[in-house]
């Protein structure tokens, strides 16, 4: 048999292993695309970002966030450790940890904890119902629109919203975000451009002073520092990412 005459087998063949092969690189291409956009925000290779909180050019705390991913489900786990020492003595302590649950790209469910300095402590929960994201917190239960995010400046998107979950709290605060010119900083030392923002949020009447007003800078979606003035004594808090390009 000459190969023309086995041409229509052949073809068959070559043919019917190009269609598996082209509709195998779509189902491929269509699980990845699908992964990169169920994520609501970036996310680390290490899944682990870390931070320093300075005052007074002095190292007073941290803040870490890891990433924990089991298939569509995301959970955002964040400690933030603040202890400030005068003398030796401690002046300030403050300590927030709370766990963000996401699914599919959306915001399900937050536990959380805050201990400030003054002995107020609060047990902060939420999750995502047919109609509402049922909150408790400071000021009690809370029925809230179920598309609410929760305050975190990781994700970017947030500074989008009108309203979001404080997760110190939890309670809700009407933001306010102005886009500032992109300025160029350097971190670790690194040269890198930015987009900044400046963010404010409304006062709650149990709030015991201002909430401060934030200035955030981000480099392709991930915060790499940010600052505020605090409200008590007029110094300027700083928290710089201190593993970037490690």
């Amino acid at each position: 048999m000459d190969y023309w005459s086995n041409f229509p087998y052949r073809w068959g063949k070559i043919n019917i292993k190009n269609i598996i092969v082209k509709y195998l690189f779509i189902l491929i291409f269509t699980l990845i695309s699908f992964s990169v956009s169920a994520q609501p925000f970036p996310i680390p290779e290490d899944k682990e970002v870390s931070y320093d909180v300075i005052r007074k050019n002095k190292i007073i705390g941290s803040l870490v966030s890891k990433f924990v991913q089991n298939d569509n489900k995301l959970i955002l786990h964040s400690v933030l450790s603040i202890d400030v020492k005068i003398l030796f003595f401690p002046a300030y302590k403050f300590f927030q940890e709370s766990k963000e649950t996401w699914v599919d790209g959306n915001f399900v469910s937050i536990d959380g904890f805050t201990d400030f300095e003054d002995d107020r402590e609060y047990k902060i929960s939420g999750n995502v119902t047919d109609d509402y994201f049922v909150a408790y917190g400071m000021d009690g239960e809370l029925k809230l629109d179920k598309n609410i995010l929760p305050l975190n400046y990781w994700n970017i998107s947030m500074l989008d919203k009108e309203e979001v979950f404080d997760t110190q709290k939890g309670i809700v605060r009407k933001i306010n975000v102005k886009k500032l010119n992109n300025e160029k900083i350097e971190l670790n030392g690194k040269s890198l451009n930015t987009e900044k923002y400046l963010f404010n949020a409304s006062k709650n009447p149990k709030d015991k002073g201002p909430f401060p007003e934030y200035t955030l800078w981000y480099h392709e979606k991930e915060l790499l520092k940010m600052e505020f003035k605090n409200p008590k004594d007029k110094k300027v808090i700083k928290i710089i990412r201190n593993d970037w390009g490690k």
